[in-house]
């Protein structure tokens, strides 16, 4: 069984034919699919999916740090409203994004403290967007980390010691199909690192491994990642799926104890 960490099965891109995608990549092997929350506008399609797919697909509940604007108090009150009422698997996607825009650059900095309080009063482990603020989220982390904190850096792009600092505050590095590109620095990376530190995510709609490319992504293509991953490692496709499967599950916990 494979993992996929972090999908966004609910975009637009992934609708139309949503249903036959979700039976793909559980047909796949793909069988658990997390999804994150980015703001309000999302939440009422992740949950309707997490609804038909109780098995299969769960949902996130978080600000996503893009997201954050002049109302993000309360969208943060919306985020905390919804934890009181139904089960959630993790807080994300949280955290700071500098590469688009810093008009709310203080604002992203409050949410993303905000919501790893919740996520430690709630017991549940964060999903963290860090897109040009890898040392950023790094030092949040470490000030917030008392022995409870757990979770992904979600699309690890940072440097092998921003990796290993990541490792030693007890979290994971979210890798995904950007690590199939020519250019990318992963392969180096994970090579200096072991497989019990990695999930497996896809970002889908985005961010699709070769030979997909520019093209729409899917979970069904996380056994390409792993194939990936396997042969920069010299390992079995075997060890992959059944290493970065258990990492997930230390992550989000197991299923059947949650039902």
């Amino acid at each position: 069984m494979y993992i996929d960490s972090h999908t966004h099965l609910y975009d637009e891109q992934l609708l139309e034919d949503n249903s036959e995608m979700i039976s793909r990549a559980i047909n796949a092997g793909v069988e658990r699919m997390y999804m994150p929350n980015c703001d309000t506008s999302t939440i009422a399609t992740m949950l309707s999916i997490a609804d038909k797919w109780p098995c299969n697909c769960f949902p996130m509940m978080g600000l996503h740090p893009t997201y954050v604007k002049e109302n993000y108090k309360q969208e943060l009150s919306l985020v905390a409203d919804w934890l009181s009422k139904r089960k959630f698997y993790a807080i994300g996607e949280i955290g700071l994004d500098f590469y688009w825009d810093l008009t709310y650059k203080q604002q992203q900095i409050e949410s993303f403290n905000t919501q790893i309080d919740l996520a430690l009063e709630y017991k549940l482990p964060i999903v963290i967007h860090s897109r040009e603020s890898t040392q950023a989220c790094i030092d949040i982390v470490k000030q917030k980390q008392n022995g409870n904190l757990k979770g992904i850096f979600h699309c690890f792009s940072g440097t092998l010691q921003e990796a290993e600092e990541i490792i030693s505050l007890g979290f994971y590095l979210g890798i995904g199909g950007a690590i199939t590109y020519k250019k990318s620095t992963l392969p180096d990376i994970i090579h200096h690192l072991s497989l019990n530190n990695i999930v497996l995510e896809t970002d889908a709609p985005y961010l699709a491994p070769i030979p997909y490319r520019g093209k729409r992504n899917e979970s069904g293509y996380i056994p390409l990642i792993a194939q990936y991953i396997a042969a920069i490692k010299e390992v079995s496709v075997q060890d992959v799926e059944k290493i970065t499967t258990l990492n997930a599950v230390q992550v989000f916990g197991t299923i059947l104890s949650d039902q």
